[in-house]
């Protein structure tokens, strides 16, 4: 259980991180290192409440997050170049 707590501690600090970044690519990390973070603590919550249906909820949770992390990287270098050629 206290494994959850830390991640819970960690999840704020990625949070902050997600704010204060200096750059936009610190908060695209952010962001990925959050989607991890709640992955890992859904998978947490099934071994601990012995539910297997959650796994299957993480796995459709860090494909969306990878997609998600994937075209907003590609938007960010787009705008970043000025757009349609």
């Amino acid at each position: 259980m206290y494994m959850f707590w830390i991640m819970l501690v960690f999840l704020v600090v990625y949070f902050i991180r997600v704010i204060l970044g200096p750059s936009i690519w610190d908060r695209l990390l952010g962001m990925n290192l959050i989607a991890s973070k709640i992955i890992l603590i859904i998978a947490v919550c099934a071994s601990i409440f012995d539910l297997a249906y959650l796994l299957d909820v993480a796995i459709v949770s860090a494909l969306l997050g990878f997609i998600g992390v994937i075209f907003t990287a590609l938007f960010l270098v787009d705008r970043i170049k000025g757009g349609a050629e």
